[in-house]
């Protein structure tokens, strides 16, 4: 069964959990209790491809999923989409360190290891659940959940998708992608703000009662994308898993060794799916979260106070330009051993304040299994310069920030443990500031750096981001910040 961050919700099943997508009253569910998976069990997963791990990790999250629904679910999602028969490939920078490419989905961003399997997962759980209503998925995001989003959610029957995003706060690749994507349901609306803004107005929305009671008169429910959504996160845990039995399989470590995970992250949902993996028996050693120049996460960790009363700042790695990381609410409900009163408390003292401050015991608990740090753009791109220099390997400025703040970990901790670092986006993604990086030339015409990029660097372009400039812009709203409510009635026709 799922319960609530907040303890303000009855107990749930899994396919509640993924239809609703929150809490309405406010949190997020969660598994009211964690599977644990023996080392014997682990270590019979070796060798198995991508798609049997993820069956097999599913399968103990989604009791009321038969096993074939998780498997038909599993193999739509894990198919010829991806450009790797891996799904998400190694590739070995050093003996210490090894990157995790999760972006051979057909966005070029680790969205897509979700986000192809969740809508699967969701119109299952809408089939149990309440399977007369048309389902309304509400997307904030960033600028790579988007794209993923749409791509999973275009043209699934019974479901309508809205993605809001930030104007001015994403690449024109990640615009260009959004604006252009087809299908009968597909809603993609500009909102004059940042993330934070865009992501604070959809949760409003979920809790709204006036809202939600015209939309059931409508036969429409609101769910989400977004990781607040327990179907999103879940994929995640899967390729902690497939990336550590890799290792294993490579003669790389011996099968409980500890490996250390690096994480670029701001709304906090791919870190947290790796301390799932090591709560479930991975051996996982340390989590290092890595931030930009937006380093709420790598204060909060240092000091135990959440402050998000700060600049707000558009950097080179937009992604993780985020002020409110909305995971971290699972987080300190593990960390409190399921205090959801406390949760709720600190979190409306966020929204009423901007900050609150854990207690000790919180604190350390969360010392003995997180370090955070953060870099700055300037340190970002000459990441990206030294790590191609180095190992002919092109980065985008997400993983290079995870890259810098690994460097800086091993050398404060004399770490000698082999670590994994995640690459959440492809560098194409982001292909003006690697382009800038490796040569020193700022260029703005990213669609024409494609090509340029790809000639320097001899590797090729995605082919997610190839012909962008060909394809039709076929949306064209804006809003503004307080004008989302009524964009989506609007495009509900509520």
């Amino acid at each position: 069964m799922y319960i609530s961050t907040r303890d303000n919700y009855h107990k749930v099943t899994s396919a509640e959990a993924i239809a609703l997508g929150m809490v309405p009253e406010g949190g997020l569910f969660v598994p009211e209790v964690l599977p644990k998976i023996s080392t014997h069990e682990i270590q019979s997963m070796l060798g198995k491809d991508y798609q049997s791990l993820a069956c097999w990790i599913l399968g103990k999250f989604l009791p009321d999923y038969s096993e074939e629904d998780i498997k038909t679910c599993v193999y739509g999602a894990y198919s010829d989409n991806f450009d790797h028969q891996d799904i998400a490939p190694l590739v070995k920078l050093d003996e210490k360190k090894y990157i995790l490419e999760l972006w051979h989905g057909p966005t070029a961003a680790f969205k897509d290891m979700a986000l192809q399997l969740t809508p699967r997962l969701l119109v299952k759980a809408v089939q149990k659940v309440h399977p007369e209503q048309k389902t309304v998925i509400l997307v904030a995001t960033s600028g790579d959940t988007g794209k993923a989003a749409l791509e999973g959610f275009k043209d699934v029957a019974g479901t309508e998708i809205i993605v809001f995003y930030p104007a001015d706060g994403v690449s024109a690749v990640q615009k260009l992608q959004m604006v252009t994507t087809e299908g009968q349901n597909t809603h993609v609306v500009a909102v004059e703000g940042n993330f934070d803004d865009c992501q604070s107005a959809v949760k409003e929305i979920f809790a709204d009662k006036a809202t939600i009671a015209a939309m059931q008169s409508a036969g429409m429910s609101f769910s989400s994308a977004n990781s607040i959504n327990w179907g999103r996160l879940l994929p995640q845990i899967v390729y902690y898993f497939a990336a550590y039995l890799r290792l294993v399989a490579l003669n790389q470590i011996t099968f409980g060794d500890l490996v250390d995970f690096v994480v670029p992250t701001g709304n906090f949902g791919n870190i947290l799916a790796a301390w799932y993996a090591k709560e479930m028996n991975l051996p996982i050693g340390k989590l290092i979260c890595a931030s930009n120049e937006n380093k709420v996460l790598t204060d909060f960790f240092a000091t135990g106070v959440y402050d998000r009363q700060r600049e707000f700042k558009q950097t080179n790695s937009p992604s993780m330009d985020i002020l409110i990381s909305s995971n971290l609410e699972r987080f300190l409900f593990a960390m409190t051993d399921h205090d959801g009163q406390k949760v709720a408390a600190w979190l409306n003292q966020l929204q009423t304040e901007g900050c609150f401050t854990v207690d000790e015991t919180t604190k350390a608990r969360m010392d003995n299994i997180i370090v955070g740090g953060f870099a700055t753009e300037a340190e970002t791109l000459a990441t990206i310069k030294s790590c191609f220099e180095q190992y002919h390997y092109l980065l985008d400025t997400h993983t290079a920030v995870a890259l810098k703040v690994y460097e800086q970990y091993q050398k404060n901790s004399g770490s000698q443990r082999l670590a994994v670092i995640d690459s959440t986006a492809n560098p194409y993604k982001f292909v003006a500031s690697v382009y800038q990086a490796i040569t020193g030339e700022n260029e703005n015409d990213e669609l024409a750096l494609l090509d340029k990029l790809s000639h320097l660097s001899q590797t090729p372009v995605h082919r997610g981001l190839q012909n962008l400039d060909k394809k039709s812009i076929l949306h064209h709203r804006q809003c503004t910040k307080n004008g989302i409510i009524a964009e989506v009635k609007n495009i509900l026709q509520l």
